[in-house]
């Protein structure tokens, strides 16, 4: 009996009789983490890592039956031994690791080598299969250090202020916007999230997360109370009446994809910023390297080229696998 197997619903572990960020309805699913392509709606019973409760909860509904543990906690079912290991992609990230027979395999979920100084940092685990993303799986995705990119946002901010233009950053509400508002220079001016990003972060902060409480935008705030200030909207917001209010203003993006020339230009916005939760090339290579797995599967991004480079350059056999992974607002 193989440990792993793509079905219809998702990745499955026959011997456990349980599901990986399935995505269609199951009995019994483990959760990588609570970005809602890999945490969806309608399991009947769901595990995850403690620090996912309260998002998965504001996401899912308070009502879904929830079973949490720390990292390196493990429970057996069914003979089969299942530890969560973190990944480093956002708070309550985990690598899902399946040991059975002798074998051991893990499913990464999505993750980051980098430590962002919020989510647990990632966590080398050795096995025999590694089911691995590759969303920016090329070359030319090699991330400059978190510090330097901080610097750039906040000098940014610094100069549309002394100009007298209010700074709004667009940004994934879960993971990316509360790693922004640890790393902002709190003395250039005020801070406000949208109404989405807020209630996020209510959620993290009832989960025990440390991270800084700043007030939402609300229809009763006074034009002039964002003077000066930087905005965190979630994508969603661009374009939208809600940003009427912050006028004059200038619009910043925080993505992976900033690192690809015109990305920005298509997005109509004024900065791009080269900032992901995902690893990037060397990142993966470096992931996928420790693990000394036998066998590599890659289920989002590019697979194909990727691939091609663990084959050829790496001696490692990787398969790419069809999943519906990779639908997040932004990477």
């Amino acid at each position: 009996m193989k440990l792993l197997e793509l079905t219809e619903s998702g990745l499955f572990c026959p011997a456990a009789g349980i599901y990986i960020d399935p995505w269609r309805t199951v009995d019994r699913a483990v959760v990588t983490h609570a970005h809602s392509d890999h945490s969806r709606w309608g399991m009947k019973h769901y595990l995850a890592h403690h620090h996912s409760v309260e998002v998965m909860r504001l996401r899912l509904g308070k009502e879904i039956s929830l079973q949490t543990v720390d990292y390196n906690q493990p429970l057996v079912i069914n003979g089969v031994k299942i530890s969560l290991h973190p990944a480093g992609h956002i708070p309550g990230s985990a690598q899902v690791r399946l040991e059975h027979k002798g074998k051991v395999a893990v499913v990464s979920g999505d993750y980051k080598v980098e430590n962002d100084g919020l989510s647990t940092p990632f966590e080398s685990v050795k096995c025999h299969e590694f089911v691995s993303e590759c969303t920016f799986g090329l070359p030319i995705y090699k991330w400059e250090s978190q510090s330097n990119i901080f610097n750039q946002i906040n000098s940014w901010w610094r100069s549309n202020e002394a100009e007298g233009k209010n700074t709004v950053l667009f940004a994934y509400s879960l993971g990316k916007a509360q790693r922004i508002l640890q790393n902002l220079d709190q003395s250039i001016g005020s801070v406000f999230v949208h109404g989405a990003i807020w209630n996020t972060n209510q959620a993290l902060i009832a989960n025990g997360i440390d991270i800084w409480d700043v007030p939402k935008v609300t229809s009763d705030l006074a034009k002039s109370a964002f003077k000066g200030s930087l905005i965190i909207a979630p994508p969603s917001a661009m374009g939208t009446p809600w940003m009427r209010r912050f006028s004059p203003y200038r619009t910043g993006i925080c993505s992976g994809w900033m690192a690809v020339r015109g990305a920005r230009r298509r997005r109509a916005a004024d900065r791009g910023f080269v900032l992901s939760d995902h690893a990037d090339w060397e990142g993966l290579v470096t992931a996928i390297t420790a693990s000394e797995a036998e066998k590599v599967y890659l289920t989002h991004g590019n697979t194909a080229s990727f691939g091609r480079f663990l084959q050829e350059e790496r001696g490692i056999d990787a398969v790419e696998l069809k999943t519906l992974f990779g639908e997040e607002e932004e990477s």
